[in-house]
């Protein structure tokens, strides 16, 4: 598979994480060439640090890992939807989502 079609704007495409049995955005990462790569190759998530500048396999250090369902990219080729199967929370804080914090909800 050509993975160059997903880097034309850049060299990080973003993914978003969704969760598989409840539809739940998780997170949001970045890919890079080397990460796309691994997650096809892996079938386990794998990202690129931007702030560490390397590479991050998601739950190696804490267990909670992401089993790739179905990765699928959008009509322009430059964002990724990674739909998994999360094995306990996603999220650093501890959280299941990292989209916690409501700034506006108006069916409150």
């Amino acid at each position: 598979m050509d993975l160059d079609k997903y880097f034309l704007k850049g060299d990080l495409i973003p993914a978003i994480v969704q969760e598989e049995s409840t539809g739940e955005v998780l997170m949001l990462a970045y890919m890079n060439r080397e990460s796309l790569a691994k997650t096809l190759e892996t079938g386990y998530t794998w990202f690129w640090s931007r702030s560490r500048q390397e590479l991050w396999n998601k739950g190696a250090t804490s267990g909670h890992v992401q089993r790739v369902k179905k990765l699928m990219a959008d009509c322009d080729d430059d964002t990724l939807l990674v739909i998994v199967e999360q094995t306990g929370p996603a999220c650093h804080t501890g959280s299941h989502s990292c989209f916690f914090k409501t700034l506006l909800d108006t069916e409150a």
